[in-house]
């Protein structure tokens, strides 16, 4: 395609220095025939190339620029997977995007120093199951092909809100590549599935969260501690809901404003640990014992709440370490 759009270049350019000679020489009616070419030939660039007779796996190879992604697959051992029926989303790295990837780590340099079971997860975390086009892209968590506690499958956070990314920082380069068995989007990082707090950081709906957790003020290191093998569960306020309680009391402008032991007794009554909790395993008047010893109780009678009156907003957002949900107020241990 490259060399294509050299070749269009050089005759467009050619077709034009004739145009100016024909007119200096006023003899523009000769040049219609060639300037009929040059629109014929520019029409005939725009045509998108017709890749529905092959499959993923094969579109990758017959891309120079996903050369790199073909070398992955093959050493992870994914080539079979990539050319089941399918349909399937891949969101796939270009050349550079492994590079960097690489780059990141002065124990790889190239992509055979990679454990296995390192870029089978990190492959696996660009695919989703079924055909997700440009079109269809809005700001939410898709599952992945990755698994992570019990076997879930991974969350991949998609934004639109002011140009498209992917887990918080991949754009992409090429859209909506059609092929026999699903779509392909190029894009220029390498995604690394998230943990608890990767997924907290990424997402400016919990800035006041992130700032809540990593208070100076804390004895408890909890990004060191959300970080760890886990499972863990988060029901997670967003920044409205901890907006909701400064505005409770009068006192309180700022998170500064609450006393530390207050703030700590509030964060630990939002994690539950050693349990990656689904939000199809929650059940009506279910108690779940919180990180600080006390319980919430579950309510499925008009929606999903706990303790009566705290929704949950946002289920299962799955990450290496456990899962998030959203919820739309602080809970009051």
């Amino acid at each position: 395609m490259i060399k294509q759009n050299i070749l269009f270049w050089v005759s467009s350019k050619q077709l034009i220095i004739n145009l100016k000679y024909f007119i200096m020489n006023k003899n523009i009616f000769l040049f219609l025939p060639l300037l009929a070419l040059l629109i014929l030939n520019a029409c005939k660039e725009d045509e998108p190339v017709d890749n529905t007779e092959l499959n993923i796996v094969e579109t990758a190879q017959a891309t120079s620029d996903l050369s790199s992604l073909v070398e992955a697959l093959q050493a992870a051992n994914l080539v079979s997977a990539l050319e089941g029926s399918g349909p399937f989303t891949v969101f796939a790295p270009t050349n550079a995007a492994f590079q960097d990837l690489l780059d990141s780590n002065p124990a790889w340099n190239s992509i055979s120093d990679i454990p296995v079971d390192v870029l089978q997860s990190v492959l696996l975390f660009h695919v989703v199951s079924g055909e997700v086009r440009a079109a269809d892209l809005s700001d939410t968590y898709v599952n992945t092909l990755s698994t992570g506690p019990n076997s879930e499958n991974l969350s991949l956070q998609v934004s639109t809100s002011g140009g498209v990314l992917f887990n918080g920082s991949a754009e992409p380069v090429l859209t909506d590549i059609e092929t026999s068995n699903g779509v392909v989007h190029l894009i220029d990082a390498v995604m690394l599935p998230k943990s608890i707090p990767g997924f907290a950081l990424s997402n400016s709906n919990f800035s006041t969260l992130v700032a809540a957790l990593t208070d100076s003020r804390h004895t408890t290191d909890y990004v060191s501690l959300l970080s760890g093998a886990g499972p863990f569960t988060v029901f997670a306020p967003t920044n409205a809901a901890f907006q909701a309680l400064l505005d409770s009391e009068p006192t309180w402008n700022s998170l500064a404003d609450i006393d530390i032991n207050v703030l700590e007794a509030v964060l630990n009554y939002h994690v539950v640990n050693n349990a990656n909790v689904q939000a199809d395993q929650l059940s009506d008047g279910q108690q779940i014992t919180m990180f600080d010893g006390g319980t919430v109780t579950v309510d499925l009678s008009s929606g999903a709440k706990l303790n009566g009156s705290v929704n949950i907003i946002l289920t299962d957002v799955q990450g290496t370490n456990g899962v998030i949900h959203a919820i739309d107020a602080v809970l009051i241990p």
